[in-house]
């Protein structure tokens, strides 16, 4: 077992795919090399980044080959943030090979709050939602899927609950009601759910909802690997904090192509699945009190 900066490699399972290597914030046009994993990534900024402004809340989209959702999607988080106090909302283009960053950067005039962060190659919805929160400045983050199919309307529903629970709450994951998605779709999440819930035994019944919101520090507390976020629900209570969930809705794709298929998430799967056991047995998990002497 090693460790590099923030990220875990394991050999036994091949289950860190993803270097850690230190990311920073840059200004528009500059650009910089990740030493371990050679990833180019190009920052775009709307406006100069107030540091001693911090949002209450920060909004993380990952996309790839988007430009079709984007501007509705932006529109519809905007308006749906509005209570919410000061938010920022970050995309995160993913190596998109059509215009979605042109789309946003576009955009960004009408929604002063909106940041757009390119990836200068595909690297895959973990790391770019990993991206995102490291970026943010919010101690609260929202993630949602970038293809419209989560509905932005149930954001605040998501925060009240953080708001009435205490600091042991740390995610609260959406389930998905009447999923709009292909029979073949719909079965293989139910048969994926009841194996992985079998054998990590976290409760969860819709892993794969990209609505969720969690606390920036418990986020970046995980362990990293690509695929993460099909398993915040079972590292959150593995760490000790608590998870509650609310039902939201689920939409129809309007635009453009799901970029996952069944076979796609079932192969990678079991090696996921077995990493993750194996992250429980190995923590003597739980909240630990703790004092400075």
């Amino acid at each position: 077992m090693r460790r590099f900066g923030t990220g875990l490699f394991l050999t036994a399972y091949g289950l860190y795919k993803a270097r850690a290597a230190f990311e920073r914030l840059v200004p528009i046009g500059l650009r910089y090399r990740e030493s371990a994993a050679a990833t180019e990534i190009l920052l775009d900024y709307a406006t100069e980044r107030n540091h001693a402004m911090t949002p209450a809340l920060s909004v993380i989209v990952p996309v790839k080959d988007e430009a079709e959702n984007v501007i509705p999607l932006a529109r519809e988080i905007a308006a749906a943030v509005v209570g919410a106090g000061a938010a920022e909302i970050i995309f995160i283009d993913d190596g998109s090979a059509d215009a979605t960053a042109e789309m946003l950067i576009h955009l960004r005039g009408d929604i002063p709050g909106l940041r757009v962060i390119q990836h200068g190659r595909n690297a895959g919805q973990s790391r770019a939602v990993r991206t995102g929160v490291r970026a943010a400045r919010a101690e609260i983050v929202v993630t949602l899927d970038g293809d419209g199919q989560n509905d932005p309307a149930d954001i605040p529903r998501l925060l009240a609950v953080f708001r009435e629970t205490g600091p042991e709450l740390g995610l609260v994951a959406g389930v998905r009601r009447r999923r709009q998605d292909t029979l073949a779709k719909r079965w293989a999440s139910r048969l994926g759910n009841r194996l992985r819930n079998r054998l990590l035994n976290d409760g969860a019944t819709d892993t794969g909802c990209g609505l969720k919101a969690f606390r920036r520090e418990a986020f970046l507390a995980l362990p990293y690997f690509d695929h993460i976020h099909r398993y915040l629900i079972a590292l959150m209570l593995r760490e000790g904090y608590e998870v509650r969930y609310v039902d939201v809705a689920h939409r129809a794709r309007t635009h453009g192509a799901s970029k996952y298929g069944v076979w796609d998430r079932a192969l990678v799967g079991i090696s996921d699945l077995l990493g993750v056991r194996w992250l429980q047995r190995r923590f003597r998990g739980g909240a630990i009190e703790t004092r400075e002497l």
